[in-house]
């Protein structure tokens, strides 16, 4: 029998996740008070019982009061479980309240901001005990699904940590949300070259150029090495999103080849969810 708990900031995604991991078979119920958690654990691992995959979402709207004493419970009569925590940046969720014109469930009549904090403060001991935590501040549903597809359909053992990898220009500026920025305007730019400047990194004859030159490759082999012993210690230190911004003039040839580069190494074997992003890949063209 496998038991998630499915939890998070409002906004962030919980009733999606939920949806989602019905999809993939399992029995989900929402907004199950924390008194019945244990009970309906029992029900779920009784021997006679037809459930074999079950996800629970509880959140402030139920109240999570002794959320930690069901837990603890649930541990001590046997029952095994995984925490799945959704979380979002609190500008992204005060948008997302914004669009959809809701009420925080905390502040119904007030400030979204202060239901947010209040909600975090209430949520903390489970974002700490969480099995897997998703920052669904800058994904797209169908990358949630993904994510959520490889570790509870394909059994991925995820650390808590989402890698972006994100490709730009350096004239349109500096991603703000990057965690670490690299230049590879070192390389000569595929833009002088006739035939290849209306072409982007995505394509093998913009590759095949810019990875003819041994530095691109051993750009590529320190920074693997680098990013991989970050990575762990990351983790350690309980963060959740690490964006890596490599950047060239215009983010359509160097950037744009040694991301997807990147990318493709750090994506084999993952053990912690990663996409592959190109901001800029085609500004030059729209502003022609």
């Amino acid at each position: 029998m496998k038991l998630v708990i499915v939890t998070g900031m409002s906004g962030a995604g919980k009733s999606t996740a939920l949806k989602m991991l019905e999809d993939l078979g399992y029995f989900c119920v929402d907004n199950l008070p924390v008194k019945l958690i244990t009970k309906f654990a029992e029900l779920a691992y009784a021997p006679n019982s037809e459930l074999q995959k079950v996800a629970i979402g509880i959140d402030v709207r139920t109240g999570l009061t002794n959320v930690n004493d069901a837990l603890e419970e649930l541990s001590t009569n046997g029952y095994s479980y995984d925490i799945l925590y959704l979380d979002s940046e609190d500008d992204v969720l005060i948008k997302r309240f914004k669009e959809t014109r809701r009420a925080h469930p905390l502040t119904a009549h007030g400030r979204v901001e202060d239901g947010i904090k209040k909600e975090r403060n209430i949520l903390s001991y489970m974002k700490e005990h969480a099995t897997c935590i998703i920052d669904t501040s800058h994904m797209l549903t169908r990358e949630l699904k993904a994510q959520i597809g490889d570790i509870y359909s394909k059994n991925k053992d995820y650390a808590n940590l989402f890698i972006t990898v994100l490709s730009f220009g350096y004239k349109y500026g500096i991603p703000s949300d990057a965690d670490l920025v690299f230049d590879v305007r070192f390389l000569p730019n595929p833009y002088y070259i006739e035939e290849l400047k209306a072409h982007t990194g995505n394509e093998k004859e913009v590759q095949d150029y810019v990875l003819q030159f041994k530095e691109a490759g051993m750009f590529l082999d320190k920074l693997e090495d680098m990013v991989r012993f970050l990575i762990p210690n990351y983790v350690i230190e309980g963060k959740n999103q690490l964006v890596i911004a490599i950047g060239c003039t215009g983010g359509k040839h160097r950037s744009v080849t040694l991301a997807n580069k990147l990318y493709e190494r750090l994506e084999k074997n993952a053990k912690y969810g990663i996409k592959i992003e190109h901001r800029d890949i085609y500004k030059d063209s729209l502003r022609k």
